[in-house]
């Protein structure tokens, strides 16, 4: 029989207050990103235009920063990189209530942002090295996963909520919304600190230290980043294109707030089921799935403008639902298998140019949907849908170049055990 919840939680240690940790951080973010820009134009006196610059300056200065924390998490241990990662975002957001010019407003985005990369670089190797479930011995890395995907989505969702309610609010509450940002990360530090252990480095002290080097040759591994670079723009290419595309594309702005909601309570309640379904399935195989899915919701997206109006509304929610069952199998399984294929001595590098898929993938995002959308509004979703079913058809053979004990389904003894598990 499955366990409880808190009894599953409570099986791995360190996760209680590390899904605590990652709670208060997230709630934190979401309830600033709604209020971002006004912030900053209406505190600190600043245009849109300038503001919008000096957030893409600072994104693309700090690309070089997961290189950095991978190498460090190698050395240190993920759960140090971690916390300097938080300090960084909650000393940036503190200064944000004093900056006021170009420069000193571009000082503190470069903290927020290095430390943004920095523990998001860090994080999924940290939770790939808890100390084993005690309750369910040899339970897949994706339990742990899925209930990191399950409190991200209702971390955001949450804080963005009450953001979005306090966005008209005025410049009171913008200043509130900053400073409570900025201790939330002090907050999630203590709570790592305190209950997450520390743990050893990666790095097998008799293993050769052939740092970045060992990365740039493995030629499956990288072909595993670029893949799932493909799968990882699916993911946030929803945030970017469903809000212009209801908009601009087929005149349904009011649909924006219920599918953002469907998509978020799905993932809230739905998570650790699929997680626990696909647990006997091969992990390039379950991918594989979600690209699939992925491509149908695409294409779906695409052929809406040729239906009647009376069935938009009940044809996009079977779409969303395509797109939520997708996200709730790759980023679970994904991280999982870049954990897994990684080297224990490298697992710190290889894990950090592993979420490079997610980076560049929301670089990217914005320009090529708009380019696209200004050509035909379907454009970005047929090219979405074909580039998503190469990189799906690609899975199969890329499982074969992979280590096979990263690949494979749990054996079929094993299955009651890991279906109890999530």
């Amino acid at each position: 029989m499955p366990k409880p919840a808190a009894e599953r939680i409570r099986g791995i240690p360190g996760m209680r207050a590390l899904l605590v940790a990652l709670a208060v951080d997230t709630v934190g973010s979401g309830l600033f990103l709604p209020i971002s820009l006004l912030y900053f134009t209406t505190v600190s006196h600043l245009s849109l235009s300038t503001v919008g610059l000096l957030a893409s300056a600072g994104a693309l200065a700090t690309l070089p920063v997961p290189l950095v924390a991978g190498a460090l998490v190698d050395r240190y241990g993920a759960r140090a990189v971690v916390l300097g990662g938080q300090a960084l975002q909650g000393l940036g957001f503190l200064a944000y209530l004093v900056v006021h010019g170009p420069v000193e407003v571009l000082l503190a985005i470069l903290v927020v942002a290095v430390g943004q990369r920095a523990f998001w670089s860090s994080f999924f190797t940290m939770v790939a090295a808890l100390p084993a479930d005690s309750t369910t011995p040899g339970a897949p890395q994706e339990r742990r996963f899925a209930l990191v995907s399950v409190m991200q989505a209702a971390g955001y969702g949450a804080g963005a909520l009450i953001g979005g309610l306090l966005a008209a609010a005025g410049t009171g509450a913008y200043r509130a919304v900053t400073l409570a940002d900025g201790l939330t990360f002090l907050v999630s530090i203590v709570l790592i600190v305190s209950a997450v252990p520390g743990g050893a480095t990666h790095r097998d002290p008799a293993a050769p230290k052939s740092g970045y080097r060992a990365l740039f040759r493995d030629r499956p591994y990288l072909a595993l980043i670029a893949v799932n670079s493909v799968f990882c723009l699916a993911s946030v290419w929803m945030g970017v294109a469903l809000p212009i595309y209801l908009v601009h594309g087929i005149n349904q702005p009011w649909l924006i707030g219920p599918l953002l909601a469907l998509n978020t309570l799905l993932l809230a309640v739905g998570q650790t089921t699929v997680t626990r379904v696909l647990a006997p399935i091969a992990r390039t195989r379950a991918i594989t799935m979600a690209g699939v899915l992925w491509v149908a919701w695409s294409a779906g997206f695409a052929l809406v403008t040729h239906l009647p109006g009376a069935l938009i509304v009940p044809y996009l929610v079977v779409v969303m639902v395509f797109y939520t069952v997708a996200e709730m199998i790759h980023a679970p399984v994904s991280n999982a298998l870049g954990a897994a294929a990684a080297p224990p001595e490298n697992k710190g590098r290889y894990m950090a140019a592993f979420q490079y898929g997610f980076t560049l993938a929301t670089i990217i995002a914005p320009a090529l949907f708009t380019t696209l959308f200004d050509y035909r509004p379907t454009a970005p979703w047929l090219f979405l849908a074909a580039t998503t079913a190469l990189a799906a058809l690609a899975m199969p053979a890329l499982g074969r170049a992979l280590p096979a004990d990263a690949v494979r389904a749990p054996a079929a003894g094993r299955a009651e055990e890991v279906a109890s598990a999530v």
